[in-house]
């Protein structure tokens, strides 16, 4: 029985995949559930299981664009399953006789006279002002002797080729890095962008950590990070400033009364930007727990299309990459996203005296179509306000409490 394999649907509103890999080679006995490729949608990378064993006649090659349904590959059900062991065949293989291999004619060599390595009274002039000795020169003259192209070309002018590698290398994008690419161009033409920017002084959180950071990771088996405080922040910041946890839909607003954070992550297909839902409700332990969760799912390419479908608002974090300051690009069809970025101990103004502090840039940018700049500057200053005095603001002054230590 031939059984046909059809593309399944991997989510609402996917028409279509791109074969990214094989994991299989036409003709191979594959079981039943065996993964045999990897499908690329423009949300996510997932593996495709065998629906029978047998063996398996492809239909798609690798870099093609299927459409959900198609048919990419047949399965002989009632094909026995080779022994394990193949014979190898002992018979000798035919032997070709091997090309003659064709000489190119050697050009005639100069005639060696005292004229041979010498240079022209021009190109001995070029050669000292640049300081190249005539014995590395080859002659193009008569019976060899070195011309003053020869002493031109013999000394490289800037910016021009050297002889080193000047090779490149051509591959297509996969679907979902072509579709991130869309996204990002999508979000500068249609929307009125602008960023906003703050700096934070990171010192409280710093003292939280180091206090409570070995007990926390002891008890709850994840560490307490810095993506806790930050999404604890925004959740906040987001109930002060309802509008930007808000969406354009058509000639529409959409507010919504729930805050799920999509945390943008670096897979290895690219950018995926898994969310948190309901954060509101999350405690830091339930923060920590999810963001570990999700972005080892998404690392390790097991996250699911669903796990990335929605989000109201979006953090990223450049920082860890190194980033000092960003722009980052709204993930539409959110309204905002914040930056992150790396942490610096810089000279700040405290109580009138000059003292070194860790100091982080933070970033928000924003759709002005429904996001005003009084809204948008108190948003971070919000956020800027929670992070500098997360005791009392993050905690209601019960870090035990919060920790649920």
């Amino acid at each position: 029985m031939i059984l046909e394999m059809k593309v399944p649907s991997p989510g609402e509103s996917i028409t279509e995949v791109e074969i990214a890999e094989w994991l299989v080679e036409d003709g191979d006995y594959v079981e039943k559930d065996q993964a045999i490729a990897e499908v690329d949608s423009d949300k996510a990378t997932l593996e495709l299981p065998a629906e029978a064993s047998g063996t398996i006649t492809l239909k798609a090659e690798e870099g093609d664009a299927v459409a959900v349904g198609a048919v990419v590959c047949l399965i002989d059900t009632s094909a026995a399953k080779p022994e394990s062991a193949a014979n190898v065949s002992n018979a000798p293989k035919e032997e070709k006789e091997a090309p003659k291999k064709e000489v190119a004619p050697q050009p005639a060599k100069a005639k060696e006279t005292y004229a041979s390595g010498v240079p022209s009274p021009a190109a001995k002039k070029i050669l000292d002002e640049k300081g190249v000795d005539s014995k590395s020169v080859t002659g193009s003259g008569r019976d060899g002797r070195i011309t003053k192209e020869d002493a031109v070309s013999a000394v490289p002018s800037m910016g021009s080729p050297t002889g080193g590698n000047r090779g490149e290398t051509r591959s297509k994008l996969s679907m979902l890095r072509r579709k991130v690419a869309e996204r990002l161009v999508a979000a500068k033409n249609e929307t009125a962008m602008l960023t906003t920017f703050n700096e934070v002084d990171m010192s409280a959180i710093f003292e939280l950590r180091n206090k409570y950071k070995e007990d926390f990771k002891s008890k709850h088996g994840v560490g307490l990070g810095f993506m806790s405080f930050f999404t604890k922040a925004v959740v906040r910041a987001l109930e002060m400033y309802p509008a930007v946890n808000s969406m354009i839909d058509g000639k529409e607003m959409v507010s919504y009364d729930f805050c799920d954070i999509s945390i943008a992550v670096s897979g290895p297909k690219g950018l995926m930007v898994p969310v948190i839902r309901n954060a509101e409700n999350l405690t830091f332990r339930g923060v920590e727990a999810e963001v570990k969760r999700l972005a080892i799912r998404a690392r390790e390419g097991e996250i699911t299309v669903d796990e990335m479908t929605g989000g109201t608002f979006t953090i990223t974090n450049g920082g860890v990459f190194g980033s000092m300051l960003s722009t980052p690009i709204i993930n539409p069809p959110q309204s905002a996203i914040l930056g992150m970025h790396n942490i610096v101990e810089r000279p700040i103004a405290r109580d009138g005296a000059i003292a070194i502090a860790p100091i982080m840039y933070v970033a928000v940018s924003y759709d002005h179509r429904i996001i005003d700049g009084k809204e948008s500057v108190g948003f971070l200053v919000a956020i800027k306000e929670a992070l500098e005095n997360p005791e009392e603001l993050l905690m209601n002054n019960d870090v035990k409490k919060a920790l649920e230590m």
